[in-house]
């Protein structure tokens, strides 16, 4: 396993960084509620992920893959979620203006919005297969990868979350925030079709 560290961190920071679901949400939650407002989401992100490789390196990914079902029952249920928090980014500027009560979704949300993105699966099952062996100690190499992956999640959310905040101010003309948000809800949308496709 110790061989394995550096490429595994290589893994696991071009993937956390890439933009997915994850990243696209923070962007646009930083963007449209500043970054203090974001940081419970960004919490729940990287809770739940690392949560998802532990629990895929202990098990559910033979329970996921030995029932077809289950599976097609999380790919429809993740992308009709994901189908509505990109609804929800798009119209964000428009449900704030309606309501003062217009906020990031929380901690729990997106935990939840972790454990139903496709692309999150993808990489906890991917660094699972490649940076684990058939004969090594299970639990230390599942807390290995799940920890790198956790801090490179934590990192990736940091960053576009910054990013997103450091755009707020770009997005202070109205018509600008309206396309962001539609802009961020179509990436997320986007996303989607290598899961259905």
């Amino acid at each position: 396993m110790h061989g394995m560290l550096g490429p595994l961190v290589l893994f696991a920071a071009v993937m956390s960084f890439t933009p997915g679901p994850n990243v696209i949400m923070v962007t646009a939650s930083a963007a449209n509620f500043g970054f203090g407002r974001a940081v419970p989401q960004m919490i729940g992100i990287t809770l739940g992920f690392g949560l998802m490789v532990v629990a895929a390196g202990l098990g559910l990914a033979g329970l996921v893959q030995a029932e077809p079902r289950l599976q097609a029952v999380l790919r429809y249920a993740g992308g009709a979620y994901l189908l509505y928090l990109a609804w929800c980014i798009a119209r964000a500027d428009a449900s704030r203006s309606a309501s003062a009560r217009a906020r990031p979704i929380g901690f729990f949300e997106a935990a939840l919005f972790t454990w139903v993105n496709p692309k999150a699966w993808v990489m906890a099952l991917g660094a699972l297969a490649a940076f684990s062996s058939a004969g090594g100690d299970l639990l230390l190499e599942v807390s290995v990868i799940a920890g790198v992956m956790t801090a490179a999640c934590l990192a990736a959310v940091l960053v576009w979350g910054g990013f997103g905040a450091a755009i707020r101010s770009v997005l202070g003309h109205p018509r600008a925030r309206v396309a962001f948000n539609w802009s961020m809800a179509g990436l997320l949308v986007l996303s989607l079709v290598p899961v259905f496709v």
